[in-house]
């Protein structure tokens, strides 16, 4: 048996900068990496989808050339073979990085294995048992595949088998209308894959207010992209070599036929096999660990981080975990996921940032609201750059004027979102915006004439 003073179990966003902490702080710690080096952001999310999106805004802005003055000499044409190899280019980078820095680290024992709990302060990895009183999961998600009829007698993609494809589908069915297959969607309609969108729900997105849902089913619609709402028996059969997916829907022919499916219908915690049972640790229905306000499990001496623990589902909240964990370990601190505001991003295009509250949320909290909202058509930056769908919507509290909430769906709205929420976690007033002097031309210089315009929140 060998003694650590702390044990991470995976390498996604908290794992290898918790890791350098305890070593930096001359702490023994073990890091064990069941696969690749990274987690999901890394390897099948953010970097590489987010690399192949920048490639699919490219061959869309040269097939857009006359609009901009210029001709682009014969078709544009997407080579997807070079798509993946600059996607995994980037990807590998990472990747590589991460390793690299991990086993430079001195103080750090980097394992590769799978992991499993034999005891509260005892994990097994290749027939090795390591203790340490201190224990830290980081084990991620992966995508959700239901038991829909007919899924196991057809081949299928999810975000991550998507990563392998380095061909041109000619009718891609994205089974799920929310973030990942949007994203997915629209950058394989600018590849130029034919693509119909199937959502269960009666609309796109469906945790996002109204309006947004409806602005991105128009910017998916504008592209050519079908779209079916309301598809509640969905199945998959094979047809004439490819797919057909069956869906009742209100209106329209009850099947759609593809040559290839994604399914992109939600995420799952990878904590099914990690003998957390035999450690005592507490998971809720769906797997995900049970976790106090400071990311601590049930159990004392091990904590969650990251996807696995459902309190949030993104690279910025598993590294937000690592940052909570690290400080109030370290620094004797005190904080708290509850502290944290929530806001992430929509990477289509114009993308969507989110931050604070809903519209719904705000409805159903019961307080004073003010609020606005401003087509990014009249935002000068938008109008010459020829990308002018979308809006910026505002939120604030009638009483304290502190912003509650806000969604720009528009060009460079997943950075102009921090504007807002920065001044948000400091609780100041929306006026310190309003009375600041932005750099024109910018997106950023329009929110205090947006802020200008609050009325009573309908």
């Amino acid at each position: 048996m060998k003694h650590f003073d702390a044990i991470i179990i995976g390498t996604g966003q908290a794992g290898p900068s918790l890791a350098a902490r305890f070593a930096g702080a001359g702490k023994t710690v073990a890091i064990i990496e069941r696969h690749k080096f990274g987690g999901t952001c890394v390897n099948t999310g953010c970097i590489p989808t987010k690399t192949m999106v920048a490639s699919a805004y490219a061959a869309h802005v040269a097939h857009r050339g006359a609009e901009y003055g210029f001709a682009v000499t014969g078709d544009v044409r997407v080579d997807m073979k070079r798509v993946k190899a600059r996607k995994d280019a980037v990807s590998g980078r990472s990747n590589t990085g991460v390793k690299e820095w991990l086993r430079g680290l001195r103080n750090c024992t980097v394992i590769q294995g799978h992991a499993r709990f034999q005891s509260s302060r005892t994990v097994v990895v290749n027939d090795e048992i390591l203790e340490a009183d201190n224990i830290f999961i980081n084990v991620g998600g992966r995508a959700y595949v239901p038991d829909m009829p007919g899924i196991h007698d057809v081949p299928f993609l999810t975000n991550s088998s998507m990563m392998e494809v380095d061909f041109l589908p000619k009718h891609l069915v994205v089974v799920g209308g929310s973030y990942v297959g949007l994203e997915f969607a629209q950058m394989y309609r600018r590849f130029g894959s034919e693509v119909t969108i199937v959502e269960m729900a009666p609309r796109l997105i469906g945790r996002e207010d109204e309006d947004v849902s409806d602005a991105v089913r128009e910017i998916m619609e504008a592209e050519e992209m079908q779209i079916r709402l309301n598809a509640k028996c969905i199945s998959l059969a094979k047809r004439d070599g490819g797919v057909a997916v069956h869906v009742t829907c209100e209106d329209g022919p009850p099947d759609v036929v593809g040559t290839h499916v994604l399914v992109a219908v939600g995420r799952i915690p990878n904590t099914s096999d990690l003998g957390l049972d035999r450690a005592g640790i507490v998971t809720d229905r769906r797997g995900y660990i049970v976790v106090d306000d400071e990311l601590q499990t049930n159990v004392p001496g091990i904590w969650a981080l990251g996807d696995c623990n459902g309190r949030g589902a993104f690279t910025h909240t598993s590294y937000n975990d690592y940052e909570i964990v690290a400080d109030n370990l370290f620094n004797a601190d005190h904080r708290r996921v509850s502290d944290r505001i929530q806001a992430y991003a929509l990477y289509i295009d114009p993308p969507l940032g989110r931050c604070g509250m809903t519209d719904a949320e705000i409805r159903k909290s019961g307080r004073r609201a003010l609020a606005t909202k401003y087509a990014m058509s009249r935002v000068s930056r938008a109008y010459e750059k020829g990308e002018t769908r979308g809006f910026i919507k505002i939120s604030v509290d009638a009483e304290t004027k502190q912003i509650l909430g806000a969604a720009i769906l528009g060009t460079g709205g997943d950075e102009v979102i921090h504007v807002l929420l920065d001044v948000m976690y400091a609780k100041a007033p929306y006026t310190v915006i309003q009375r600041a002097m932005h750099i024109h031309p910018t997106v950023a210089e329009y929110l205090p004439t947006v802020l200008g315009k609050l009325e009573p929140f309908a």
